[in-house]
């Protein structure tokens, strides 16, 4: 039996990735076939999850053994094979690949093709070019650091805003009264 699953990104539109695959493959063949379709570094943290209709993670199929307690079932790739947690078309799933900004592609299962046997997966359509493995955080820190500033023509609702209202010297002519008590401080 084959499954055939489309791969797309929510960061990228014109994304797309078909994966043909055996059912008694492993998660961890899965993996590699993902890798070697998008040209992404092999050997990075990532995990699969199995998701309810709604995207809702369910069942998380990682690529080490985690130290779990004996109460949940633990779920490795290279044990895990597609076959004993996938049996309905439509099954979606995600595959992270960037664990610190959890960043994957969503996944489902498009068909089961019985009758038939695929010795190695096969990357059935690529189109577009996949989104970067990493997010580059310098890049990122910049990007937030400036949008965090702006002062646009309607700075906190006030359309008659202007920069130039600030003093320079912080609060000054205000008429605060002072207690005194702030002197005593410091």
């Amino acid at each position: 039996m084959v499954f055939r699953f489309l791969l797309l990104s929510d960061e990228v539109d014109d994304f797309k990735r078909e994966i043909q695959i055996d059912a008694d493959a492993t998660f961890a063949d899965l993996q590699k076939a993902i890798i070697s379709s998008v040209d992404y570094k092999e050997g990075e943290i990532a995990s699969f999850f199995v998701c309810s209709e709604d995207w809702e993670k369910e069942l998380e199929i990682t690529a080490v053994e985690m130290d779990t307690s004996s109460d949940i079932d633990s779920y490795v790739m290279g044990d895990t094979v597609l076959g004993d947690l996938l049996e309905d078309e439509r099954q979606k799933l995600l595959y992270i690949f960037d664990f610190m900004t959890e960043r994957g592609f969503f996944m489902e299962l498009r068909e089961i093709i019985p009758g038939k046997n695929l010795e190695e997966a096969v990357c059935s359509i690529s189109k577009g070019t996949p989104p970067v493995q990493f997010v580059d955080f310098n890049e990122l820190d910049t990007k937030v650091k400036s949008s965090a500033y702006e002062t646009g023509e309607n700075f906190y609702g006030d359309e008659d805003f202007s920069i130039d209202e600030l003093d320079s010297e912080g609060f000054d002519g205000l008429d605060v009264p002072s207690s005194g008590a702030e002197e005593d401080l410091f």
